[in-house]
């Protein structure tokens, strides 16, 4: 039924097309969300993150998504009622599902993005990768996961920095979230033949060949 005239009827709508391919890969996390308008925010910014625009910020996602403001993009990612754990989750079950129980190759990497001030959480003074040197920023252990040539992400960690813990925190190292990282994707049941580290995290990788 039109979208219009779903409102017009109050009827409950069906969320605004996008493009075909972020439409069907979107659709599979449609349960996910109550809410309609927190699900095409799902979907614009997904389309926002495929896009040409260098800068993938909230505001330059809505302009090229033709959406009015940012507000609600932000509104999605910070106040709205859906679960992060339960995308995360059903995100590793369709990878898992599409590699069909063939071996992969997990690769094991630390990114830092230079950031300016501290609203954002977990942000300090630290080595960032991306800069070669110590800047403001905030930094992650990400696990990619590599099949037939084709590399896919997996799972990230933030790094919290002791001087930026909240109460409910604890402090664990870049090795420590490697650890967890890997014992997650173990426990999903991804069939992992070699685990490639950076140096500092390679004693992890050793600890899961036995």
């Amino acid at each position: 039924m039109d979208v219009e005239l779903q409102i017009l009827k109050h009827l409950p709508r069906d969320a605004h097309p996008t493009v075909a391919i972020v439409d069907e890969y979107c659709a599979e996390y449609r349960n996910i969300f109550k809410e309609v308008r927190n699900y095409e925010c799902f979907k614009y910014l997904h389309l926002g993150i495929i896009s040409q625009i260098k800068r993938k910020s909230l505001p330059e996602i809505a302009k090229v998504v033709s959406i009015n403001s940012a507000q609600s993009l932000h509104h999605f990612i910070a106040y709205s009622d859906w679960s992060v754990s339960k995308l995360k989750s059903q995100r590793l079950k369709k990878i898992k599902r599409a590699l069909n129980g063939n071996a992969i190759t997990v690769v094991i990497d630390e990114t830092g993005e230079r950031k300016k001030g501290k609203k954002t959480d977990y942000v300090a003074r630290q080595y960032l990768g991306s800069m070669g040197k110590v800047e403001n920023g905030i930094v992650s252990v990400n696990a990619y996961g590599v099949y037939a040539n084709i590399t896919f992400p997996l799972i990230v960690k933030v790094f919290k920095p002791k001087g930026t813990l909240k109460p409910e925190d604890k402090y664990k190292t870049k090795i420590e979230l490697a650890s967890e990282i890997i014992t997650e994707l173990i426990d999903e049941g991804f069939n992992i033949e070699l685990v490639r580290a950076i140096i500092y995290i390679m004693k992890v990788a050793n600890s899961f060949k036995n």
